[in-house]
């Protein structure tokens, strides 16, 4: 379990094919002060297994799914990735809770400046768009987010000078496409009021959860 609030940006600098993947090298200091073969490492919102550790970075493995429903499939030794260790029990949530089981892979459709902020409008795959409200949580390569605005499938994201200038989307462009996760709370909630025995799922939508007063 993570909490979307970025240690450090990592840059790729190996890969090798392993049987079903690749295997990474990634290139980090920070976190390398604390972590150890077997731990959790959310990788631009990926959570992956350290396999090995060295002076200069660790290695993970990529396989299956990951690249299937990730921006992995498309990483090279010059990417550069946010980093962030596992949760203590003990730490505060600065952000929310993040599992790093990417939902789905976003587009950037819209990015600009405005005053000392940035905006950001992704676009994010039509079936995740029932569990993202306003004002709601949002993972984007593992970063935690708060959504301005919601126009259909499309997310608008209002990013402060600090998470652009520590995270990889000062490096981003238009086009670009980013690991989306989604609230898990807002998959608990599905779960608790679908109904069952055969009778009508309820549609969760924002008008719906309007009309319950939230």
């Amino acid at each position: 379990m993570f909490t979307g609030i970025i240690e450090e940006i990592g840059k790729i600098q190996k890969t090798e094919p392993v049987a079903g993947g690749i295997s990474l090298k990634i290139e980090a200091k920070k976190i390398l002060e604390d972590i150890s073969v077997n731990d959790s490492i959310c990788i631009d919102g990926v959570c992956l297994t350290a396999t090995k550790i060295d002076d200069s970075g660790f290695w993970v493995d990529a396989v299956g799914a990951t690249l299937e429903k990730t921006t992995f499939a498309g990483v090279n030794s010059s990417t550069s990735v946010n980093l962030e260790r596992s949760l203590r029990l003990n730490d505060r949530l600065g952000g929310h809770l993040v599992q790093g089981h990417v939902n789905g892979i976003g587009t950037i459709t819209e990015l600009k400046k405005i005053g000392e902020n940035y905006q950001l409008k992704i676009s994010v795959p039509e079936d995740l768009e029932k569990y993202l409200i306003k004002e709601g949580s949002i993972a984007i390569n593992g970063i935690s987010l708060t959504i301005a605005d919601l126009i259909a499938n499309q997310v608008i994201i209002s990013i402060i000078p600090h998470t652009w200038q520590n995270t990889t989307l000062q490096l981003k462009q238009l086009n670009d496409n980013v690991n989306v996760e989604i609230d898990i709370l807002a998959k608990y909630v599905e779960k608790l009021l679908a109904k069952k025995d055969g009778e009508k799922k309820i549609d969760i939508s924002e008008n719906w959860l309007k009309e319950l007063g939230y």
